[in-house]
């Protein structure tokens, strides 16, 4: 008499079910700091935009705009900011670009990107980012 059996014995199943486990364990938390960091990949284009408005009006001004809040930057630079719904006011003061954040992570929420300009002799510039003291580090923009 010929004993057949198919299918997986038990010892296989948990074998596989912990493996899965492990590698949702890795996986969650890599696919949620990729999900901030994109998100605030859209805060620093945004910027990016209000930078290149900043930089042309210095360079035809000769001096920095003066734009405390996000209306200012609209209607004095030119620069519409409505799609990015991730900054929650943004300003410019003596060149320096500063954005609050909002609606990416409990982490970053509330905190400030900042773009520091150093004219060089030429008429161009050069931008270096900076940030509040909380902001995580490992979250910040590389320069």
């Amino acid at each position: 008499m010929k004993n057949s059996t198919s299918g997986f014995t038990l010892i296989e199943l948990l074998m596989v079910i912990a493996i899965i486990g492990i590698l949702t364990a890795v996986a969650i938390p890599y696919y949620e700091g990729n999900k901030v960091r994109a998100r605030l990949v859209e805060v620093e284009n945004g910027m990016a935009n209000v930078k290149s408005a900043v930089a042309a009006y210095h360079h035809d001004y000769e001096l920095w705009p003066n734009c405390p809040t996000i209306i200012e930057v609209r209607n004095s630079l030119g620069v519409g900011l409505d799609s990015v719904t991730r900054i929650r006011d943004i300003s410019v003061i003596n060149g320096i670009i500063t954005a609050t954040i909002q609606n990416i992570h409990p982490m970053v929420d509330g905190e400030n990107l900042i773009l520091n300009p150093t004219p060089n002799g030429d008429g161009s510039c050069v931008w270096t980012w900076g940030w509040s003291p909380g902001f995580p580090i490992h979250m910040r923009p590389k320069s």
